[in-house]
């Protein structure tokens, strides 16, 4: 039976390599310098109740680590694949509390599940370009989640100062240990309407994309301007 198979039928075995890769992740966060942006306005609106973190899935491999838990609960989505199993039990097991979506589902079936976290009080995490892209093009689910949570939006992404970008799909960003890191979290200052045609639809697609673009930029820059 291929690893494929045996992660679709056993949770057992999708924690054990979570539980790898998240003891590789915890020892790099552990020894790299953090530098840290945008948390103090990431802190007032968490006081006021729960928001809505989007990030291009090249940051999605630390974002579980890099959540404030001491500010509030997070939950994403994870999909039902063997990845996704895995991915799952990563978050899981770095204090988040992950919602598996079965495959085929609806966004309406996502948001009636989310906007019952938001209820719970958790905040909600998602990888704008979802977890099979194509790279950096928003998908519908952030657009719609932000329209049905009404909460501050914030960008995240984060890098290292040492680290290599693997030969996926997106880019991911693979930290080495003994580092220095930055972390962004930064607010959008965009509106979400709850109705929106689909000029505005795009519109604001657009201008999300260009805030997740910026956000990676200002972390890189950051990395750049400790290395002058």
């Amino acid at each position: 039976m291929t690893l494929r198979r045996r992660l679709e039928h056993s949770t057992l075995l999708a924690g054990f390599l979570a539980r790898l890769v998240g003891t590789y992740l915890r020892f790099c966060r552990a020894t790299t310098r953090w530098t840290r942006l945008g948390f103090d306005d990431l802190a007032a609106d968490l006081a006021e109740g729960p928001v809505l973190v989007v990030m291009w899935h090249e940051c999605s491999l630390m974002g579980p680590l890099l959540w404030p838990l001491e500010m509030g609960q997070l939950s994403t989505l994870y999909a039902s694949s063997p990845i996704g199993r895995v991915s799952g039990a990563l978050q899981r097991q770095s204090g988040l509390h992950p919602m598996e979506m079965a495959d085929g589902a609806s966004n309406m079936a996502a948001s009636r599940v989310v906007l019952r976290r938001v209820r719970e009080g958790a905040s909600i995490g998602i990888a704008a370009d979802g977890p099979l892209g194509p790279a950096r093009q928003v998908k519908d689910a952030p657009l719609d989640w932000a329209r049905a949570m009404q909460r501050p939006v914030y960008g995240f992404a984060y890098r290292t100062k040492r680290g290599r970008a693997l030969k996926t799909w997106d880019r991911m960003w693979l930290p080495l240990p003994f580092n220095r890191g930055t972390v962004v979290f930064s607010r959008w200052e965009g509106l979400f309407p709850r109705k929106m045609n689909a000029e505005e639809t795009e519109a604001n697609r657009t201008m999300l994309a260009t805030h997740l673009d910026e956000t990676a930029t200002r972390s890189e820059a950051m990395i750049a301007g400790e290395n002058a």
